[in-house]
């Protein structure tokens, strides 16, 4: 969802254009989480809620400084390398944001450097990269009982989405 309204705030062509994987990964993230939340409410544990602030000033810059970094990077890359500088590019920033990568792409296509057929893949890649940074996290902050819950559910969500977009791809 968040993806979906990113891209809409900076290309409704982009979005248009990766609305099935999409839809594949959101659909994806669904049923992995609705079984989780069913296995939940059938067993009785309790749970203290955890506090927290719902703005951080210091992550809204970090992300506007990554986002601009990833702007200037991508643009730099499409002139040396095209296309492919683009994908290396977005994977990289995936791997902090994905959110970062996909406007950056998004921003390319709305400025008509580039097609949106051509953004799938850049935006892919960041979300796959953003996907083994998860895991990452899932798996040396959140304990061996949370990585085995969450990463297989990031695993189908990003495979989700390719499935999505090479379907796109067969069909076109």
């Amino acid at each position: 969802v968040q993806m979906a309204l990113v891209l809409a705030a900076t290309s409704m062509t982009t979005l248009q254009t990766l609305s099935v994987p999409l839809i594949c990964a959101g659909l994806a993230a669904i049923i992995y989480g609705t079984v989780f939340t069913v296995r939940a409410l059938q067993q009785k544990t309790e749970s203290e809620a955890q506090g927290g602030r719902a703005f951080s000033l210091s992550t809204a810059l970090v992300f506007a400084l990554t986002l601009s970094s990833i702007l200037v990077a991508s643009a730099a890359l499409r002139e040396w390398f095209g296309e492919t500088g683009i994908i290396v590019a977005a994977a990289l920033a995936g791997f902090v944001d994905t959110h970062s990568a996909a406007i950056s792409v998004a921003s390319l296509v709305a400025s008509g450097k580039m097609s949106a057929a051509d953004a799938v893949f850049p935006i892919l890649a960041g979300l796959s990269t953003n996907t083994i940074s998860k895991m990452f996290l899932a798996g040396t902050s959140g304990g061996r009982s949370f990585a085995l819950r969450v990463i297989p559910g990031l695993i189908v969500v990003a495979l989700a989405a390719w499935v999505g977009a090479l379907g796109i791809l067969a069909s076109g």
